[in-house]
């Protein structure tokens, strides 16, 4: 992936996925990737185009919970994020991938299709323009906090500010901050059958006992947020009911006392760094 033609191309970082503006190089580096909380490759920075990770590489699509579809790449790409498509209130998409591709917009156009989409923070923004654009040009919403890490701007893309916002019947984006200043989770009220659920991102990161949650300021790097951070993200999703949680990651959700899960993790988050 060294050598590219002298024509325009829309570069992604094969580290955290995210897709920039047309140019006729690579960027010496990736903006994201160079930041404190990411990483460059250990083998240097590197770039691929949509075009040739359509080559060797493909959408995973399967259930992830009621009404939740979970939509990844296989092999594994960057950062191994997948989205979400909520089937109610017209479809809706959380999170992104870099990959979007046949067999994505014709299952999505199978399960009811996609009116818009948001995304949780700029590690995550992978190939959004393009999603949008193969949904039909459908709105991306992100927060206004997070707007100098869009690496490819586009009009389709809503920002938006405050503390929530309610994005559809059922469905509010609410601001938590944290891991990025704009941070985001979205609420579905109906989701877990009408108990609520929580799509999360890793905003708030679902732990590997699938009990508990972590909140970090870079997860790659292991620098923690501080009390204050973390209880500004109790406290956001505190007026909110919800069953299940589900984070970035096919599998890693939390399918009982989602509420309880935070609230727990949080007093053992502020005892492990002494202040409980």
């Amino acid at each position: 992936m060294d050598v590219y033609l002298s024509t325009m191309s829309k570069f992604i970082c094969t580290t955290c996925g995210v897709q920039y503006d047309e140019s006729p190089a690579p960027p010496a580096s990736c903006v994201i990737c160079s930041e404190e909380r990411q990483y460059i490759g250990w083998q240097g920075q590197q770039w691929t185009t949509l075009e040739e990770l359509r080559q060797d590489h493909r959408s995973r699509i399967e259930p992830e919970g009621p009404g939740l579809t979970g939509i990844g790449i296989e092999p594994a790409f960057a950062i191994g994020q997948r989205a979400l498509h909520i089937r109610a209130a017209g479809g809706f998409v959380w999170d992104c991938t870099s990959l979007v591709d046949d067999a994505v917009t014709a299952r999505l156009g199978e399960l009811g299709g996609v009116r818009a989409m948001a995304i949780s923070h700029p590690h995550f923004y992978s190939s959004m323009v393009e999603w949008s654009r193969a949904l039909g040009g459908i709105p991306i919403y992100l927060h206004e906090a997070d707007r100098d890490w869009v690496m490819r701007d586009d009009p389709a893309i809503v920002y938006w500010g405050g503390g929530a916002l309610e994005v559809g019947p059922g469905l509010t984006l609410i601001h938590c901050g944290g891991h990025f200043a704009g941070s985001t989770v979205l609420h579905w009220a109906e989701g877990a059958d009408g108990l609520g659920a929580l799509l999360t991102g890793d905003s708030i990161m679902v732990a590997q006992d699938r009990r508990t949650v972590g909140f970090m300021y870079s997860y790659p790097n292991l620098i923690p947020l501080d009390a204050t951070a973390v209880q500004r993200i109790v406290d956001a999703v505190a007026p909110f009911e919800f069953e299940q949680i589900y984070g970035g990651w096919t599998g890693k959700n939390v399918l009982e006392a989602g509420g309880q899960a935070i609230r727990y993790s949080a007093r053992r988050y502020r005892h492990a760094i002494g202040a409980a």
